[in-house]
Formats: C-alpha cells, sequence, structure tokens
C-alpha cells in the first residue's frame, strides 16, 4: 500500500496564495506521474495539474499561468502553488500518484489522498 498524506489547505482571500503539498509513502514503489485534482460542491472532480517523472507538465486551462506542479523525487513529495486565487477555485484539492508498487510482483496502480479543502473568500 502507498499512503499519501496531503497538506497546505485553507482559507484564502481572492488574490491570494496556496501551496500545497502531497507525500507519498509505503513499502516498495516508483512514482510514474502525479497530479492534483478537484472537486467543489456538485461538480465533478477535475484535474487540475499533472506531473510525470521527468517533470513534464500539464495544466487545467483555468489555472493556467496561475498555478505551478513541482515534485520533489527524493522526498516522494509533489507540490502546488497556487497564486492568483479565485472563488472559483474554491474545492477539495486531491493529490493523485501513478505507481509501480512491488507486492509479490510488480503492479502498477493509482492512489489518492483524503483531500485537502481550499476555500477562496473575502
Amino acid at each position: 500500500q502507498v499512503q499519501l498524506v496531503e497538506s497546505g489547505g485553507g482559507l484564502v482571500q481572492p488574490g491570494g496564495s496556496l501551496r500545497l503539498s502531497c507525500a507519498a509513502s509505503g513499502s516498495i514503489f516508483t512514482i510514474n506521474a502525479m497530479g492534483w485534482y478537484r472537486q467543489a460542491p456538485g461538480k465533478q472532480r477535475e484535474l487540475v495539474a499533472h506531473i510525470t517523472s521527468s517533470g513534464n507538465t500539464d495544466y487545467a486551462d483555468s489555472v493556467k499561468g496561475r498555478f505551478t506542479i513541482s515534485r520533489d523525487n527524493t522526498q516522494n513529495t509533489v507540490y502546488l502553488q497556487m497564486n492568483s486565487l479565485k472563488p472559483e477555485d474554491t474545492a477539495v484539492y486531491y493529490c493523485n500518484a501513478d505507481v509501480n508498487e512491488y507486492s509479490s510482483g510488480w503492479y502498477r496502480r493509482v492512489y489518492w489522498g483524503q483531500g485537502t479543502q481550499v476555500t477562496v473568500s473575502s
């Protein structure tokens, strides 16, 4: 099993910034890609940003130029720097990891964090 623990959510005013972190831990695994998703009340979960093991990134159009995803491979951690936050960014943010995990053989699995609330409001 691989565990993903998120931190960094909270309440921020419009135009403010937050930095989310997600640390992966477990037994024997390697990480392929990691990403951040979000789900607002009454809406479907959507991809916010994605980063591959080689550092290639992809962003939702709604966050391009405002959010930056990065990862520390030595710490198995992914970050989401969120600037110029808007009320429409309010959502629960989930970390996602595509991993190769050893359990009597190598298996490719996807894990999710528990989510962290981000609220943008004055």
